[in-house]
């Protein structure tokens, strides 16, 4: 067996161990939430008596013991079978992939943005160090870090939409517009503008500092200091040597921001009202949906691992030395 295929598997046997942790966690912490469900949904539909309370609870299956709600949700698990959404009334499943390609879409845009941006500032940052560039690259990235989400959202708002007209404030399409076609695709990217930027913004951030510090690192190797003695230029060595060993720790932390940023998505989901799966987990919160939080957990966690298993495997390619030092 090959290195490369020993340790995709091990990175297999942990994704499937973390998935049922994660279908473990998820369901006693949502049902760890104050409040009776079926009262809600009784008082959703206008009120009823304790014999239509006692119904619901006997329909969803909400009558019987928590190991044993439990235990149903394990099987409809591996059934591929979420359950029923009360809120929309319709299966889980079909809920949140008609919410799943916006949320693909926001991250896509926004994590592609943050990490090439994010690279290349961070390059010239570490090239100009200590210099005006240098000074100015580091503040923005500090100040973009610092900003929350929802207050750079607003602002953006205010700017580009009540001050100057150029994009739209919330949703994903203009109502009345083609559903498909040239027109319809940019009226979705001038939606898409402002949110992934926003969200972007913070991440590139961090990808600022971490290749910063990372070209600045390399550099005092020895490797780097032979090249330079050998009379090799200095644009040479930078992208001979140093930023091609300086993306290893970036391929790293993209795995990462990919894990957080299904968090700040329902911060700007909700603020530039995006239909994506960040604002319906606060809608199905507010609506006290836990089948369907369940599933929107499960299926964005899943989605999370199997990214970052992506990523591993990326990181075993450009450093052939994880699969030695994992095996």
């Amino acid at each position: 067996m090959s290195g490369r295929i020993a340790f995709l598997l091990r990175r297999l046997g942990h994704a499937v161990v973390m998935v049922v942790g994660i279908a473990v966690l998820t369901f006693f912490v949502l049902h760890l939430i104050p409040g009776d469900l079926a009262e809600y949904m009784a008082a959703q539909g206008g009120g009823g008596d304790a014999a239509y309370v006692a119904d619901l609870r006997a329909r969803f299956g909400l009558d019987q013991p928590l190991w044993l709600q439990f235990f149903t949700f394990l099987s409809s698990l591996i059934r591929l079978d979420l359950g029923y959404s009360f809120r929309d009334n319709l299966p889980v499943i079909d809920v949140i992939m008609t919410r799943l390609p916006a949320t693909l879409l926001l991250m896509s845009i926004s994590i592609a943005f943050a990490f090439i941006v994010g690279a290349l500032l961070g390059a010239i940052s570490a090239m100009r160090v200590h210099r005006l560039t240098d000074a100015i690259i580091s503040f923005l990235a500090v100040l973009g870090y610092a900003t929350p989400l929802f207050w750079l959202g607003l602002l953006m708002i205010y700017l580009f939409t009540v001050k100057l007209g150029w994009l739209p404030s919330s949703g994903m399409r203009t109502i009345g517009r083609p559903a498909a076609g040239w027109d319809a695709a940019a009226d979705v990217a001038r939606h898409v503008v402002m949110p992934a930027l926003t969200l972007a913004l913070f991440y590139m951030a961090v990808f600022v500092r971490l290749m910063r510090a990372s070209m600045l690192e390399i550099a005092t190797l020895d490797f780097v200091r032979t090249a330079r003695a050998k009379g090799m230029s200095e644009l040479r060595v930078y992208f001979g040597h140093i930023i091609g060993n300086a993306m290893l720790p970036m391929v790293t932390m993209l795995g990462v921001q990919i894990s957080t940023i299904l968090g700040g998505s329902v911060v700007v989901e909700t603020v530039f009202g995006w239909p994506g799966l960040g604002r319906l987990t606060y809608d199905a919160l507010v609506a006290r949906d836990v089948n369907l939080l369940l599933g929107i957990l499960f299926l964005s966690s899943v989605l999370v691992i199997v990214t970052n298993l992506l990523v591993d495997l990326l990181y075993s390619m450009l450093d052939p030395r994880i699969e030695v030092a994992g095996s």
